[in-house]
């Protein structure tokens, strides 16, 4: 049998907004090399979740560990650099930078040249230069964006921009990708291909996955185990399929049972 290591702990984590709580002892693990996944009603509490590991918000209570670190001792602009990139619900790109130059944006973590080299352009800075090329040119192979490379983001189609964000975070090398519903605003063949990037980073690039989702056939399709919120609290975690038929998530989703009765009557 071998043995899982643990990435992202979080434990008890709650966080209120004046009167609200939004996220209530919220506790789980993911281990190092799976795609774990927050479903949940809108407002259940999951980007709230998101927010948390990336350090835009601080928690009222609780405790985020990453690769045996402790999350809330860090600075919000370290996140990055610590191994933790992540895309968001409405993208977030330099829409008049092409989608190269947005990725080597993204390679900004790695660089270890300072200002004297970058000056002078030395050896160590000319090398820096090339690596960065290279890695973002790996990663435009790897999603297929050849053909949009010196494109300028602004005239992309929605679809295209959303797999730019994935690639420009993919640029940062990280160990931990945070994805925020990314197939939210696409259409199916597009979804399908997002669960084939997801795939391939997980298997290929070896990046662990969290996502916030509400496709439940792409949750389906790539995810390892799966944790079910609702109105800040945790319902159930398990296998999308042992989630999905949890009595508490179909209620959630759906209503009381005698409401899910009355909907199969009707149907």
């Amino acid at each position: 049998m071998t043995m899982t290591e643990v990435l992202l702990s979080a434990r008890n984590l709650s966080v209120r907004f004046g009167g609200v709580l939004a996220v209530n002892q919220v506790s789980f693990e993911v281990q190092r090399g799976e795609v774990f996944t927050l479903i949940g009603p809108n407002g259940a509490g999951k980007t709230t979740v998101f927010n948390l590991i990336s350090r835009i918000y601080t928690p009222t209570t609780g405790a985020i560990a990453f690769a045996g670190q402790d999350l809330l001792q860090q600075a919000p602009h370290s996140i990055a650099a610590l191994g933790i990139a992540r895309t968001f619900q409405n993208i977030e790109l330099f829409e008049h930078a092409t989608v190269l130059q947005n990725l080597l944006i993204g390679r900004h973590t790695q660089r270890k040249s300072h200002f004297w080299s970058e000056l002078f352009f030395t050896t160590a800075t000319r090398r820096a230069e090339i690596e960065a090329r290279e890695k973002a040119e790996q990663i435009i192979d790897l999603l297929d964006l050849q053909h949009h490379r010196d494109s300028p983001v602004v005239g992309l189609p929605y679809g295209v921009r959303k797999v730019v964000e994935l690639a420009r975070a993919l640029c940062t090398e990280p160990k931990l990708l945070l994805l925020d519903e990314p197939s939210s605003g696409l259409n199916v063949e597009e979804t399908e291909d997002m669960a084939f990037w997801i795939h391939d980073i997980q298997h290929e690039l070896g990046i662990t996955v969290l996502m916030v989702e509400h496709d439940m056939g792409l949750v389906s399709k790539v995810s390892d185990r799966v944790l079910a919120m609702n109105q800040g609290e945790v319902l159930a975690t398990g296998t999308p399929s042992e989630v999905q038929a949890h009595p508490g998530v179909i209620e959630a989703y759906l209503g009381s049972a005698d409401d899910v009765s009355s909907l199969r009557r009707t149907a």
